[in-house]
């Protein structure tokens, strides 16, 4: 289980319309229990994106670093890391 720290949270609930179409989350406590029950994943660099792809079955090999930080499931955290939501 990850620790969501206040700026992942915040970064969540402010990009979260990249992902859905509607809010998930209002709160950093309502955010929290989301990307607990969705399993989101924090990793530290792009290439770890690329290999949790890779690992989860998705096609990935053609598409460049900046495609894959531009993904919806992928949030660039204030330091440096990826949250990675499944939506």
């Amino acid at each position: 289980m990850y620790e969501y720290d206040e700026e992942c949270l915040k970064v969540f609930l402010n990009n979260q319309g990249q992902l859905f179409d509607e809010p998930v989350a209002e709160t950093p406590e309502e955010a929290e229990a989301f990307l607990e029950d969705c399993m989101a994943v924090i990793v530290d660099s792009i290439r770890e994106v690329r290999e949790y792809f890779d690992e989860s079955g998705a096609d990935v090999d053609g598409m460049s670093d900046e495609e894959l930080e531009e993904a919806s499931e992928v949030f660039v955290l204030p330091n440096g890391q990826y949250l990675v939501v499944e939506g």
